[in-house]
C-alpha cells in the first residue's frame, strides 16, 4: 500500500531507496521488584552501563571523524554534562537501592523527572534539549539491555538505503554517515534540532518530524524522499517513482553544474558584481569554504573556540586561530565576530542562570561584563591584522553606550599593544550586527560610527515578532516576509548605502534561494551563509537583472497582505 508522510525540511535533496529501520529503545520500560539480595548486582549493573556509555564518548571523541560539524563535539559535551547530571548519574542508583527496582525502571523515572524540570525553562531552545536527554537516557537504556549503540553494520550496501528512525543523536548520525545512506528519517525533531543541524553539515536530505514513519514504514519498503518539501512517499507506484527518479536525476546534474561556478564572478545580468562570503566557526573551514567560491568570510563565529573544553583560550590560542583564517584567505576579508557567548554557549564553569537567557548577558553584553575575556581576544585579533584581511564585528548592538565602551576597548588595546611595539593594522575595520529593532532603527547612528554593518537575521526576526522559531507552539508565526521585518530590513540597507557604510546579511536569509531577489531588490551587495549554499545562491545572482526586479520589490514593500505579498515573491522569482 503506498501512502506519504509530510514532516520537517531540514536538508534539501531527492533520494531514492529501501528502508532500513533502526530500533528504538523506548523508555515504557518494565517495572518490577528484586529480591534484596540482588540489589548490590542490579546497582552495579548501572554502573557498568554508566562506565562504559562515558568510555563511549570518549572514543567518539578522540576519534572525531573528519566529516563531523564544527559543533559535534559541543553536542558530545552536552550529552556527557547530561548524563552526569545526578538525576541521571546518582538517583536511579539510590532508587534501586532503597525501592529494590530494576535499573531501567530506575532510569525512567528520573529522565522523566529531568525532562520535567527542561519543560519549565522558558527558553525555546533549552526546552528543546529535553530532546538530549531522552537521546542520552536510551543510550544508557541500550547499554543496560547488553545492545550498546545503533548497529550501522547492518546497512546494505547493494542498494540505496534511508534509514528510518524514532530519532537520532548527533552522534548516532555522524557514526551512520560512512555507512552511505542515502537519506535520513526521524519521528521527532524540529529545524533547529542538533539532528537537525549535522544533517544539514553531512549534505544529506533529511526530513524530521514525522511522528509516525518508524511504526508505519516496514523493512526494505521502497521509499522517496523529498528533502525539499519535507515528504516521504512509502511504496510509490511507478508513475511517481519514474516521476522522483527524472527529479533526482534533474537534481544531481544541478549540482554538478553549481560546481562549475566556483570560479565565476557573482555578476548580475546588468554587471553589478555581488560579494559571496561564508560563514564559519574555525580556521579548518577556510578550505570548504574557497571551495565553493566564497570571496571572503562574512562571519566567523569566534565564540566556538572557547566551547567544549575545560579552560580557557588564552591570547596566543585565539591570535593563532585568527591568524591561520586570515592567512588562509590570501588577502580576501574576514570578519571576525567577538565572542557571542551566553543564552545557550555558556563557558564551562561559568554559566550563568537566568529567566530568559536570550534577552540577558550575552554577546556584547558578556564581552564588557568580563573584560579580562574581551581584552585578552582584542589583543589577539589585534595582532592577527597585521597578517591578513581581518575586520572586527561586534554582535547584539543595541545602544550608542555599548558602542562606545567597544570602541574605548578598542582603543586602549591598540595603545597597549603599540606601547609594547607589536605590529598590527592601525586602520583594521570595525563593524557591529544589526539584529536588535532599536539597532535597526537607530541605523543612522551606527552607520555613522562603524565602518560596516551585517544584518543577523534570524535574531532581528525573533525579536521583531517576539516569536521564537524553535518553539513548536508559534513556529509557523515565524515569518521573514513579515511587512514589519521587510520595512526594516529595508530601512537598514537604505540608510547604509546612504552613508556609503558596506551592509551585509549573514542570517538564513542569506542562503536561502527565496529570498535573493528580495534582498538584491533591497539593495543589499553582501551575502554571507554556510559555504555549500553560495554556488546556488551565485547561480541566482547571475540570473538576476537588478533593474527588472526593482519594481515588483517595491510593491512586495507596499504590500501587507501575506497571501500577496508571497505571490509577488513567486513572480520575482520566476
Amino acid at each position: 500500500m503506498s501512502f506519504t508522510l509530510h514532516g520537517i525540511s531540514v536538508s534539501s535533496g531527492i533520494a531514492i531507496g529501501h528502508a532500513h529501520l533502526v530500533s528504538h529503545t523506548s523508555l515504557e520500560v518494565a517495572h518490577y521488584i528484586l529480591p534484596k539480595h540482588f540489589v548490590d548486582e542490579e546497582m552495579a549493573r548501572f554502573d557498568a552501563a554508566l562506565e562504559a556509555t562515558r568510555k563511549e564518548f570518549s572514543s567518539l571523541r578522540s576519534n572525531r571523524p573528519a566529516h563531523a560539524v564544527a559543533e559535534f563535539d559541543a553536542f558530545l559535551e552536552l550529552h556527557q554534562m547530561i548524563m552526569d547530571d545526578p538525576l541521571l548519574s546518582v538517583a536511579p542508583r539510590d532508587m534501586i537501592a532503597k525501592e529494590h527496582c530494576n535499573a531501567e525502571w530506575a532510569l525512567k523515572v528520573q529522565t522523566e523527572t529531568l525532562v520535567a524540570q527542561f519543560n519549565e525553562f522558558e527558553d525555546a531552545y533549552l526546552r528543546e534539549r529535553q530532546t538530549d536527554v531522552k537521546q542520552v537516557a536510551e543510550r544508557l537504556l541500550k547499554r543496560l539491555a547488553g545492545h550498546p549503540g545503533h548497529q550501522p553494520s547492518t546497512a546494505r550496501h547493494d542498494v540505496e538505503t534511508i534509514l528510518v528512525a524514532h530519532d537520532l543523536s548527533p552522534a548516532d548520525l555522524i557514526q551512520f554517515k560512512p555507512q552511505q545512506y542515502a537519506a535520513f528519517i526521524t519521528d521527532v525533531g524540529g529545524a533547529t534540532s542538533h539532528t537537525a543541524i549535522v544533517a544539514r553539515s553531512l549534505n544529506t536530505p533529511c526530513v524530521v518530524g514525522l511522528h509516525h514513519a518508524r511504526e508505519l514504514v516496514r523493512e526494505d519498503d521502497m521509499l522517496i524522499l523529498d528533502g525539499e518539501q519535507g515528504v516521504l512517499i512509502v511504496n510509490p507506484d511507478k508513475t511517481i517513482l519514474a516521476e522522483y527518479k527524472l527529479r533526482q536525476s534533474e537534481w544531481e546534474l544541478e549540482r554538478k553544474k553549481l560546481k562549475r561556478l566556483r570560479t565565476a564572478r557573482a555578476n548580475t545580468l546588468d554587471g553589478s558584481l555581488i560579494e559571496l562570503h561564508a560563514n564559519i566557526e574555525k580556521p579548518e573551514d577556510i578550505t570548504e569554504a574557497r571551495e565553493n567560491g566564497a570571496t571572503g568570510i562574512g562571519l566567523f563565529r569566534s565564540e566556538f573556540l572557547f566551547l567544549n573544553r575545560d579552560t580557557l583560550p588564552g591570547e596566543e590560542e585565539q591570535f593563532e586561530a585568527y591568524r591561520a583564517a586570515a592567512s588562509g584567505m590570501d588577502g580576501q576579508p574576514v570578519v571576525i565576530r567577538t565572542f557571542d557567548l551566553g543564552a545557550d554557549k555558556q563557558i564551562k564553569g561559568m554559566e550563568r542562570v537566568a529567566n530568559n537567557p536570550a534577552l540577558g548577558l550575552r554577546a556584547i553584553r558578556y564581552c564588557l561584563a568580563e573584560p579580562q575575556l574581551f581584552r585578552a581576544q582584542l589583543r589577539a585579533l589585534l595582532r592577527a591584522t597585521h597578517y591578513g584581511n581581518i575586520k572586527i564585528l561586534i554582535p547584539m548592538l543595541s545602544s550608542v553606550s555599548e558602542l562606545n565602551q567597544t570602541l574605548q576597548f578598542v582603543a586602549a588595546t591598540k595603545q597597549s599593544l603599540s606601547s609594547e611595539g607589536i605590529p598590527y593594522n592601525n586602520e583594521v575595520k570595525i563593524g557591529g550586527m544589526i539584529e536588535i529593532p532599536a539597532a535597526a532603527l537607530a541605523i543612522e547612528v551606527f552607520a555613522k560610527k562603524l565602518d560596516f554593518l551585517s544584518i543577523g537575521t534570524n535574531d532581528l526576526i525573533q525579536y521583531t515578532l517576539a516569536i521564537d522559531r524553535t518553539d513548536e507552539e508559534v513556529a509557523h508565526l515565524y515569518d521573514p516576509l513579515h511587512p514589519a521585518v521587510l520595512h526594516l530590513l529595508s530601512h537598514v540597507i537604505s540608510i547604509s548605502n546612504k552613508f556609503d557604510v558596506p551592509v551585509s546579511v549573514c542570517g538564513e536569509m542569506a542562503g536561502e534561494l527565496a529570498y535573493t531577489r528580495l534582498l538584491l531588490g533591497l539593495g543589499l551587495r553582501q551575502f554571507s551563509m554556510f559555504s555549500a549554499q553560495v554556488p546556488s545562491i551565485k547561480q541566482r545572482v547571475l540570473t538576476t537583472s537588478l533593474p527588472e526586479i526593482a519594481a515588483l520589490t517595491q510593491k512586495i514593500l507596499r504590500a501587507d497582505d501575506p497571501l500577496k505579498i508571497r505571490d509577488l515573491l513567486g513572480r520575482l522569482n520566476a
